[in-house]
């Protein structure tokens, strides 16, 4: 076997796999909110874009399998976190934001004096019936259709960065957001469920991996590690560019989350650069619809016995009426979930990537986690809490449990010793 062609397949497969409309939708708008400040808030960004999914496939090399993530805290909360993140990354968010993202970027510019609303009824019952067909009939077209995309898109992004870089896009202007920059490009990062899909991803990879022959941990550690710093060289251009170039246009005021991303692409490409943008952005939802229905079929089939056919068509009329309602409406719906669901899920990465055995530890950092993350959501006043000014209310909560658990094992060996 020859290994660094096998890192640089898989290197490109990481990238393929986190690569999605999400990833160009929400750096832009990042920057157009921080402006002058877009450096401190891409690294924010990178943290939870990069950093986060990255751990989460290492994660698995400790665990093997999503029954297994989160069964220490118990079997009935890991059934209970893996449904709800299938929800997140499913039918609830994800699923219908690519709708509303093929209408807002795909469908919109090319009828811009029709009727937005009969527009976007329309172009989500067609794009959802579309997937559903994908999805029972197993085609492979979605796969065809993402190994010509992704090349074309990151062509296309080449050359606004380029463009936008050499050009004269306008001038940073002072951030819109009150709070810090760091920490608003943290939690916007959010957005994009790479660090929640990444549980998913860990699934397939490590499969793949020993499907290969490669079941040594340290081994796959070894793949995994170089792997992902491929993907993060590719990810991290695609950031940085677009934080960048929103910080640019921040003195456009009243965009929206996909309009900023559009607006780049006329500035630079002009009007038909800007449709032929949009199309490609729209077809790659496809390929992602596709893949995130038929995943979240196969796991409530089983989850509840109802058939995967039923379910799929289940989900794509769910789907159907949600992204009617907008990408912007979709994503504020989707920000108080996140807020929970990311620290939660970063905690449980860190907990198996360090390899921790003990339940204790793993049900009292999960619970604090939890109940800080619902407080912050519920607007409880947190500003008591170190870091909570930075938005991170959860993190030295989370560490004094860390310890506490750690602390209440030694004593408990201790005294068992002394018992003996």
């Amino acid at each position: 076997m020859n290994k660094k062609k096998e890192i640089l397949i898989l290197g490109f497969a990481l990238f393929s796999m986190f690569f999605g409309a999400g990833n160009l939708l929400f750096p832009p708008s990042v920057g157009v909110a921080v402006g002058q400040d877009w450096f401190k808030a891409g690294l924010g960004f990178f943290l939870t874009g990069i950093g986060l999914p990255l751990l989460g496939i290492l994660a698995f090399t400790k665990v093997g399998s999503l029954n297994e993530f989160a069964d220490k805290v118990s079997n009935r909360f890991n059934t209970i976190y893996s449904t709800t993140l299938i929800l997140v990354i499913g039918p609830l968010f994800a699923i219908p934001r690519t709708g509303s993202t093929t209408f807002e970027m795909g469908v919109l510019p090319l009828f811009p004096n029709s009727n937005p609303t009969t527009i976007a009824v329309l172009t989500s019952v067609v794009f959802f019936g579309i997937t559903l067909f994908l999805v029972l009939n197993e085609s492979s077209i979605t796969d065809i259709l993402g190994k010509f995309l992704t090349p074309i898109i990151l062509l296309i992004l080449s050359l606004i960065t380029i463009l936008g870089i050499t050009g004269d896009l306008g001038t940073p202007v002072q951030s819109t957001i009150s709070g810090n920059p760091l920490s608003y490009g943290f939690i916007s990062g959010y957005q994009t469920m790479d660090a929640l899909a990444s549980v998913l991803f860990g699934v397939i990879i490590i499969s793949g991996l020993e499907g290969k022959g490669i079941t040594d941990k340290n081994e796959q550690k070894l793949f995994l590690s170089n792997a992902g710093f491929i993907a993060a060289i590719g990810l991290g251009f695609i950031y940085l560019s677009l934080i960048y170039l929103g910080a640019q246009i921040s003195s456009i005021k009243g965009l929206t989350t996909a309009q900023t991303t559009l607006t780049l692409a006329q500035l630079t490409l002009g009007n038909i650069g800007k449709i032929a943008f949009g199309i490609c952005v729209a077809a790659a939802c496809l390929t992602t619809s596709v893949g995130l229905v038929a995943l979240a079929s196969d796991w409530f089939s089983k989850l509840t016995k109802i058939s995967y056919k039923k379910m799929a068509i289940g989900m794509c009329l769910f789907s159907t009426v949600l992204s009617v309602a907008g990408l912007d409406y979709i994503i504020s719906l989707s920000i108080p979930v996140l807020v929970i669901l990311y620290p939660v899920t970063i905690v449980l990465i860190l907990l198996n990537i360090f390899g921790i055995k003990n339940h204790l530890t793993f049900k009292a950092v999960v619970s604090i986690t939890l109940i800080v993350s619902l407080a912050e959501t519920f607007k409880i006043d947190l500003s008591f809490i170190p870091l909570a000014q930075a938005g991170f209310p959860w993190i030295i909560p989370s560490l004094i449990a860390f310890i506490g658990s750690i602390f209440i094992r030694s004593e408990k060996k201790i005294d068992l010793k002394n018992r003996v």
